[in-house]
Order: C-alpha cells, then sequence, then structure tokens
C-alpha cells in the first residue's frame, strides 16, 4: 500500500506548461483549474473578424440604407448647401469658422436648416396673386385641342418658317396643344407672327442659356421650348417630339460664328451626291466684312459670360427647413420619379402632400410627376393639374427663391405647350416682376409675347434686356426678327448676324439664318449665300439652295420635276387637258370683282401686285369657294394627292405688270408644285428654281420643288393668270401623309 502511494504521487504534481501564440508560458492543462484557456489577444482577433465579416454583410446585403442616414447627416448642414460634406465637419469640429452669407441668403440656425426670409416671403405674395388672374383666363381663353376651322386664309404658307421661336412638340391626335388663336383670337396668318401649327420632322432639342439660373432653349429641328439650367438637373424630362422644338441638338459652348468664303461654299454645294451641281449668283462679302460687329460687342460679352459662370457654380436651394426634415422621404420619391416609376412616385409624392401641405419641395414633385405622366399617357388633363400644381408649390409661405423660380418657368412652359398664350404671358410676368435681374426670364417673356404675336410688346422686352446687356445674342436675334417683320431690313442685320455670332445657346437656330440670308438678298448684300452655306453646315438647311424648315430626311430632292418622275401623270394630263374649263372658271372670279383674289400679305414682293384665290388649304375646302369654280373644282376631287396634300393649298394666282417676287423658299420638302398656264404674255414672265430659269406656257404643266430657293419676274404688258396645285411628295408613304402636321 504504501509503495502504490509512493509511485502514484509524483504524477499529480506533475505541470503541462503551455506556451500561447504571444509567447507567454501558462501553466494548467484542459482541465477547471488553472487560468484561462485562451489570451486576451485571442479574442481580440476573434472578435476583429466578426466584425470584418458583419461589414461584408451589410454591405452585401444592403442591410442598412445609407441613403437615409446621409439624408439625416444634412441636419449638421453648416454652410446650407443642402447637405453634410467634409466643409460641415470642419465647422462642427471648430477646424474651420462658419462661412458668411449673403445678404440675399435665408439665415440658418442651430441645427443648419434654412429659415423663409422676408423677401422670399414677399416673392411669394407675389407670386399668389397669378392665381385669381390665372384661373380667369384659363375659364375665358380655353379653346379644345380638336376645334375644327370653318374658314381659312388664301395666304401661302411660305412665310410661317419666319417663326422666331421654339414651335409645340409633335404629339398624337390624343394630347394636343390647345388651339392658339382660342386665347389670343390671333390667326397666326401674317408674315410677321409666329407660326405654332407646323411640326418639324427632324428638328433638335431645345437649348438654353444660362444667364442666372438658365436662359431659353431652342433650336432649328424644333423643340420645342426652353428650360433652365436648374431644371434640367431636377427635373430630367423626355421631350415628347420628333421636333419641331425644331430638332434636338447638343447644346455647345458659345463660339464666334463667321461665314465661310466662296470657296467654301462651293466646295460643299459639289460634295453632295443628291442635287446636280448648282452655284449662287452672286458671290459672298469677305470674311474680314462680317467680323466687325462681333469685334464690337466682344467686351460686353466677356462681362456676361464672367457673370454667367460665377451664377453657375451657385448650387439651387430647393429645400426649406420643414424639407430637410423629410429629407430622406423626398429623396426616395425623387428616386423613383428617375428610375421612370412615375405612379409610384406620384402616390410617394401624393403622400408626403398629405402629411406635409405646407412643404414646397413635396408638391413640387408632385408638379413633376404629374408633369411626367401626362406625357406617358399623352393626356392634356393631367398636364393641366401639373400646371396648376406648380403654382400652388411656388404660393407656399415658405418656399425658397430658386424653387419658385423653377416652379414657374415651367409652368410658364407647359402653359405655352397647351397653347394657354395669355396664362403662360401672365406666368413670365410675374417671374419677371420678382426676379427683375433675371434677364433669361425677360427674353422668355419676349417670346411669350411673339407667340401672340404682340411683336410690339416683345420689343420693347427686347429693348429693355439689351439696353442693360448689348452683347444678348439672344436678345439680339430676337430683336433683329422683329425689325425685319416690321420691313426694316437694313436695320435687322447687324442685330441678326452679331447675335448669330455670340453663339450663344438658343440663338443657332435656322430660322435665323434664314431671314439673316433673306434681309442681306434684299439689300443687294452678296455674303447671303455665305450664311446659308452655314446654316446648312450646321445641319439646319439641306442644301444652300434647299433652305426649307419642315422637313422629312431621305426625300428625292431637286428643283424641277417631269411628269413620270412624280408619278402623277394622271393629274398632269387632266389639268392640261380641262384647262381652258379652268381658264374660264378663272376669269369669271376675275370678272366678278378683284375683292375675291386676296393680294399677298406676305412681304415676297420688292413691288407690283399679286393676287390669288385659294380653293383648298392644308388639305380642306375653303369655305365656299369652290362655288364659283364647280367644274375646276370636280375635276380635282378625283385627286386626294392633292385635295388632301395638308401642306400646300390649290389655286389661282394673278400677276400684273411690273411685279419682282424675292428670291424665297417654301416652309417643307413635303410636297411639290405644279402651275398650270393659263393666261401668259407672249414676253416677259420668268420664274428662276436654283440656277435655272423656265417660261410658262398656255396649257401646259411646269413642276418644280419650291423648298428650293425660287424667284419670279412679271415685266409683260398685260397679267399673267396660273393654276397652283401643290401635291405630296412620291416618296412620302400613307402613313406619313396620314400623320403629318398641317402648314
Amino acid at each position: 500500500m504504501a509503495q502504490r502511494r509512493s509511485s502514484r504521487a509524483p504524477r499529480r504534481e506533475v505541470k503541462t506548461v503551455v506556451e500561447s501564440k504571444n509567447g507567454k508560458k501558462m501553466e494548467g492543462g484542459g482541465g477547471g483549474g488553472g487560468g484561462p484557456k485562451y489570451s486576451m489577444f485571442t479574442w481580440f482577433v476573434v472578435l476583429a473578424l466578426l466584425g470584418v465579416w458583419s461589414s461584408v454583410a451589410v454591405v452585401y446585403f444592403d442591410i442598412v440604407d445609407y441613403d437615409s442616414v446621409i439624408g439625416k447627416l444634412t441636419a449638421y448642414d453648416t454652410d446650407g448647401d443642402g447637405d453634410f460634406d467634409m466643409e460641415d465637419a470642419k465647422v462642427l469640429l471648430g477646424l474651420k469658422d462658419p462661412e458668411r452669407r449673403s445678404v440675399g441668403d435665408p439665415p440658418v440656425d442651430k441645427a443648419g436648416t434654412n429659415e423663409h426670409t422676408p423677401e422670399a416671403k414677399t416673392s411669394n405674395e407675389q407670386a399668389a396673386e397669378l392665381k385669381g388672374a390665372e384661373r380667369a383666363e384659363a375659364t375665358s381663353s380655353h379653346t379644345p385641342a380638336m376645334e375644327t376651322e370653318t374658314a381659312y386664309g388664301s395666304h401661302d404658307v411660305e412665310s410661317d418658317i419666319q417663326a422666331a421661336v421654339p414651335l409645340p412638340a409633335f404629339v398624337e391626335e390624343d394630347f394636343v396643344a390647345d388651339d392658339p388663336r382660342g386665347d389670343s383670337g390671333h390667326p397666326y396668318d401674317e408674315a410677321d407672327t409666329i407660326d405654332t401649327t407646323g411640326v418639324l420632322v427632324e428638328e433638335a432639342e431645345e437649348q438654353e442659356t444660362v444667364v442666372e439660373s438658365a436662359q431659353y432653349l431652342t433650336s432649328s429641328r424644333l423643340t420645342h421650348e426652353t428650360e433652365s439650367v436648374l431644371e434640367a438637373e431636377l427635373q430630367a424630362k423626355a421631350v415628347v417630339e420628333p421636333e419641331i422644338h425644331f430638332s434636338t441638338e447638343p447644346q455647345t459652348e458659345p463660339s464666334v460664328i463667321e461665314p465661310q468664303t466662296e470657296a467654301a461654299v462651293e466646295a460643299s454645294s459639289q460634295t453632295e451626291p443628291s442635287e446636280p451641281k448648282m452655284e449662287p449668283s452672286v458671290k459672298p462679302e469677305s470674311q474680314a466684312g462680317s467680323t466687325s460687329p462681333e469685334a464690337e460687342g466682344t467686351t460686353d460679352r466677356q462681362a456676361e459670360e464672367k457673370l454667367t459662370d460665377k451664377v453657375k457654380k451657385k448650387k439651387p436651394k430647393m429645400f426649406n427647413k420643414l424639407d430637410k426634415t423629410i429629407r430622406a422621404e423626398i429623396d426616395a420619391a425623387e428616386k423613383l420619379r428617375k428610375k421612370g416609376k412615375v405612379e409610384e412616385a406620384l402616390r410617394a409624392f401624393d403622400s408626403l402632400v398629405q402629411q406635409y401641405p405646407q412643404s414646397p419641395r413635396a408638391r413640387y414633385g408632385k408638379a413633376q410627376c404629374e408633369d411626367d405622366l401626362a406625357e406617358k399617357l399623352r393626356s392634356n388633363d393631367l398636364l393641366q393639374k401639373a400646371i396648376s400644381t406648380y403654382r400652388d408649390a411656388a404660393e407656399l409661405p415658405a418656399v425658397t427663391s430658386d424653387l419658385l423660380r423653377a416652379s414657374l418657368k415651367r409652368r410658364a412652359h407647359r402653359q405655352q405647350f397647351l397653347g394657354r398664350m395669355r396664362g403662360s404671358l401672365a406666368t413670365l410676368e410675374r417671374l419677371v416682376q420678382i426676379f427683375p435681374e433675371d434677364l433669361s426670364l425677360k427674353n422668355d417673356l419676349g417670346v411669350a409675347h411673339l407667340l401672340l404675336g404682340d411683336n410690339k410688346g416683345a420689343k420693347k422686352v427686347y429693348e429693355e434686356v439689351l439696353a442693360v446687356a448689348p452683347g444678348n445674342g439672344f436678345a439680339k436675334v430676337h430683336y433683329g426678327f422683329i425689325l425685319k417683320s416690321e420691313n426694316k431690313i437694313a436695320e435687322s442685320i447687324p442685330y441678326l448676324k452679331e447675335g448669330l455670332q455670340s453663339g450663344e445657346p438658343g440663338t443657332d437656330d435656322g430660322r435665323f439664318y434664314f431671314h439673316l440670308g433673306d434681309a442681306l438678298q434684299r439689300v443687294g448684300d452678296d455674303s447671303a449665300y455665305s450664311w446659308y452655306e452655314l446654316g446648312h453646315q450646321r445641319g439646319h438647311f439641306a442644301s444652300v439652295w434647299q433652305r426649307s424648315l419642315y422637313n422629312v430626311e431621305g426625300l428625292k430632292a431637286q428643283p424641277w420635276w417631269t411628269a413620270k418622275e412624280t408619278g402623277y401623270t394622271d393629274l398632269v394630263k387632266t389639268l392640261e387637258r380641262n384647262w381652258r374649263s379652268i381658264l374660264e372658271e378663272g376669269l369669271a372670279v376675275m370678272d366678278q370683282g378683284t375683292n375675291l383674289f386676296i393680294p399677298e400679305e406676305e412681304n415676297l414682293r420688292e413691288r407690283g401686285q399679286w393676287g390669288q384665290y385659294t380653293l383648298w388649304q392644308q388639305g380642306r375646302k375653303v369655305g365656299e369657294a369652290c362655288r364659283s369654280v364647280p367644274k375646276t373644282c370636280s375635276l380635282l376631287d378625283r385627286y386626294p394627292e392633292a385635295t388632301g396634300c395638308k401642306r400646300g393649298q390649290i389655286k389661282f394666282s394673278v400677276m400684273q405688270p411690273g411685279t419682282h417676287v424675292w428670291p424665297h423658299t417654301g416652309p417643307t420638302n413635303c410636297r411639290l408644285r405644279m402651275h398650270l398656264g393659263l393666261v401668259i404674255p407672249k414676253q416677259g414672265c420668268s420664274i428662276r428654281c436654283t440656277n435655272q430659269t423656265r417660261y410658262w406656257e398656255e396649257g401646259k404643266v411646269l413642276i418644280f420643288d419650291d423648298s428650293f430657293e425660287h424667284e419670279v419676274w412679271q415685266d409683260a404688258d398685260s397679267y399673267r393668270l396660273i393654276f397652283i396645285v401643290d401635291v405630296w411628295h412620291p416618296e412620302l408613304t400613307a402613313s406619313q401623309r396620314q400623320t403629318l402636321s398641317p402648314i
């Protein structure tokens, strides 16, 4: 027994020495006594690994909504820029003094949220005055979009291309702008007014000119219309076009534009495979002669550009104190809108408006959603709701000045789209009262006057702009257009030229190149074709000769056509076989009195007398005109290519001796024009199309494309009478003939 005890005792006293990873020796085995099994370092490593994998899981499975977290950090916004950034952190840590705010900025409380200033409240009170006036306008001036006209003027619509502002976007039959005539009573049938009925098939996006927050948008592919840089950032709207709006062109930096030399014009003309080689009959002026006006306005433009660059750096403030407290919810709803989930976004914003009826940003977001949904569903009713909601957002008592401007600008734009020209004018007038220093708003106001046919009001606005900003290119081109419409040809040239040379957004428009070249031709300045060539190079004209603006791409283009080439040989034969019957009815109308032949009112004549008696216009019979010429109308009723041509006319045309018609072009390449000779003097009557001159014959049909430049002389001893029949371009499809807008 004694020996067994002695043999077991040494085993109880044996101690196991364990060396940990950090080199520390610890006694004890795996039993319950002794010290800890693992060191503190081991537990630290384990916890570190758990933290790493937890972070990976949070990021991978998107457990935390970082947008909402960052949104809440705006409560610590110390510089009032609408978010929490490094500059705010420096201020909170005492590493930087708080930024001093300008006199016009709203004060900031301890949490960094904006308080509404008395100035802003005054602006809101002024904006609120819109409500009563515009409601009265909406009820008194609204005309249904599809209202049928009962009578048409007898003028040729070639002057419609004299429009100086963007035309409304192309829309389907169930989503169309209201008839402007119902709003203003102005029929838009004069040469010095703006056409809002045509739609360019290829037109460019609206461009913007930023003066404070933005400038008016316009382009020669027609867009339609005009948005600010602020709106471009916050609204991201899809424009309903092809366009007119004009077409959509990318915005470019302002650059000095100079016409090319004669050699450049000739070189470009030679590269056009679809047309016969034609050279301008006059030579362009030297390049040096066209640069002086640009040099004169350089100083003014440089000063304005510096101001523009400074304003561009200022971030718009769209959130007031209340809006910042619900920033996360607003951002979430806006995210849905930008992703195209308009219906969901509208419900989200509507819910916010119900919970926070005094939130301007929530109401503005709702208006944007209604606006987007109106375009998506082609709904005028929804668009009218958006217009009302934009007004409601602007009338809230704590709205920021930037949101007020954005809301009313977009409201004015959409009112124009619906044809509510007077309502748009009232909105823009209020904007100019609230922001009198914003020249872009004044420029927009001038456009609104033009859309109403109020050239006098527009002229006054642009004179005010040029008085404080002589180098404002947008104001210059529009002022030049107005002068030209007043037949002040020589006076209009420097404004049109300098405006185009400025390169400012809103000036690179085919219609301004068109009018500048036309004015130069009328004063005998050979540089006209240089400007036409520049317009062609910039995509506004098909060629130097073919300068129509309402075009379908890809159509065969040549100045003169034969009956066989058109495919309308049956119509031509009918006209030529029955020319004496047509002549007899035409003479009978002339004998009834000169009042039935309406004088040409498009300012196309240099001298003389030119009258027209119209039977069809825009694809419809004109009143009771056919009662006086029943045989003629019965002959034409069988030819829908003529009577259904919505971009043409059918009419008698009489021209007295001593008449000269200036070189001009028609508005569209979608038609061809037939001239049937009825009474043709033996000598002295001729027509030039491009560089080819031809002569009428009694009982014979001449066919030409009037989208090419043409000119007429009547130097005979007696009157000339012809019968004009416009027909669809033969390459247009049946679908295109059905859907193209009337001109």
